[in-house]
């Protein structure tokens, strides 16, 4: 396999980052940025020891990327008995979320920083058989390292902005170098697949499949709760807010403002995208003159709740299935939005801002199906909400959307059958 003058380079200052990885990780830690007491894994130094038997490395950037593979790791668990499932991550959030919803015999760890003393650990401790990356997380060294094992790789969901494929098409080779080890990249549709051949990857290899976000099951929910908040609701007019960044939570209580003079008594749940900033929004909307219930705080949710703050992690599932119209955030600022897919499926009618590229092909799918309202501005949010939320309207924009998610490709299961077929053969296979 060719090398190139751009990962030689690479390689080479991976081997002298031992020390400067380190750094960074400590002062990741005192800014609270890694886990408290397994922050050794960012250093290659497994907390969990290797199972017998073959094993599946998964790995995700963060949250969203993580949660699309859950019905992956279900199929293939139930595919081959004999098989383990590592997913790793690389923040504190999707760490504490996988934790909880990974299965028995699937098992989550903290990604390696890109340091090669630090890879080679790792690998040499979990000796993956075969090896999936998700989206654009491409780790030079750790993919390079990983092809030299002899273990078999796969990029899905695979996704580049045009601005990285410019970056990779002009570095001295590094994008043909780590993008010609992958078996498949499996893009999410043909405008990334351009951009992955255009950044240097072979197009025999390049294939244009879909999202495992297609495919993916519907969120799940605690029945307790949504029978709670049910009660709690009813007779109300609700609208969800979610997975909001900095700049956003402004816009939507302008909003909601404005919403309001028509839709009396109308309830905003908001759930920021990370909730460690929920105090601080509660703060903001309070100061605004707003009635605020603070869900990690204990607040319950009243008759005159008019926010209610839902900074939680893993009930989106709960939400989604309470609010019949649901923004969807991350797209009012330049952050590229995030998944349609969810709300779609969970029956809500999905408003969204002008900045949707890490979704753009789903985005467009919705679209033309009828299944969901694009706002070009912050300022303009009230008007479709207003628009948005009679019950017709509402049911028709959900409707469409649950069509198109339940007419998306089975990546999932293709994808499954091309892992498992990398794998030794079953001892106690008929």
């Amino acid at each position: 396999m060719r090398r190139s003058l751009g990962l030689g380079l690479y390689l080479f200052a991976s081997w002298l980052a031992f020390g400067t990885a380190r750094r960074m990780v400590k002062k990741r830690l005192d800014n609270g940025k890694e886990h408290e007491t397994r922050h050794p894994e960012r250093l290659g130094t497994a907390s969990l020891p290797r199972p017998k038997g073959p094993l599946i490395w998964l790995h995700a950037a963060s949250v969203g990327e993580a949660l699309s593979l859950l019905d992956l790791v279900d199929r293939i668990l139930k595919r081959r008995p004999d098989v383990h499932v590592l997913v790793t991550t690389g923040t504190v959030t999707s760490a504490e979320l996988m934790e909880k919803r990974l299965p028995e015999r699937a098992m989550h760890q903290f990604v390696p920083v890109d340091a090669a003393r630090v890879v080679k650990r790792f690998l040499n401790h979990w000796r993956p058989d075969v090896a999936v990356w998700t989206e654009s997380e491409l780790w030079p060294a750790l993919i390079h390292h990983t092809h030299r094992t002899g273990c078999p790789m796969y990029l899905v969901n695979a996704r580049m902005s045009e601005r990285s494929a410019r970056r990779l098409h002009r570095s001295l080779g590094l994008g043909r170098a780590v993008l010609q080890r992958f078996r498949r990249i499996l893009a999410q549709d043909e405008t990334a697949a351009v951009r992955f051949v255009y950044a240097g990857a072979p197009p025999e290899i390049v294939e244009i499949t879909g999202s495992l976000k297609e495919s993916a099951m519907p969120l799940p929910v605690d029945e307790a709760a949504l029978k709670s908040f049910s009660g709690k609701l009813a007779g109300k007019q609700i609208w969800l807010a979610a997975s909001t960044h900095p700049g956003e939570e402004e816009i939507v209580s302008a909003a909601h403002r404005q919403a309001r003079r028509t839709a009396h008594g109308l309830i905003l749940i908001l759930v920021p995208r990370h909730p460690e900033r929920g105090s601080a929004v509660a703060k903001e909307l309070r100061a605004a003159g707003w009635r605020v219930a603070q869900r990690s705080a204990g607040e319950e949710l009243t008759r005159d709740t008019e926010i209610y703050l839902a900074d939680t992690m893993g009930e989106m599932g709960l939400w989604y299935r309470l609010a019949p119209v649901s923004f969807v955030g991350g797209s009012l600022v330049e952050v590229g939005g995030h998944n349609p897919y969810e709300p779609g499926l969970l029956g809500s009618a999905i408003l969204h801002g002008p900045y949707v590229h890490n979704f753009e092909a789903a985005y467009e799918s919705f679209h033309a199906a009828n299944a969901a309202v694009r706002v070009p501005r912050g300022d303009e949010l009230g008007r479709s909400l207003v628009e948005t939320l009679p019950a017709d309207r509402t049911a028709a924009l959900a409707a469409n959307a649950w069509r198109v998610t339940s007419d998306g490709t089975d990546t999932a299961q293709m994808l499954c059958d091309l892992l498992t077929a990398e794998l030794p053969q079953a001892q106690d296979a008929a």
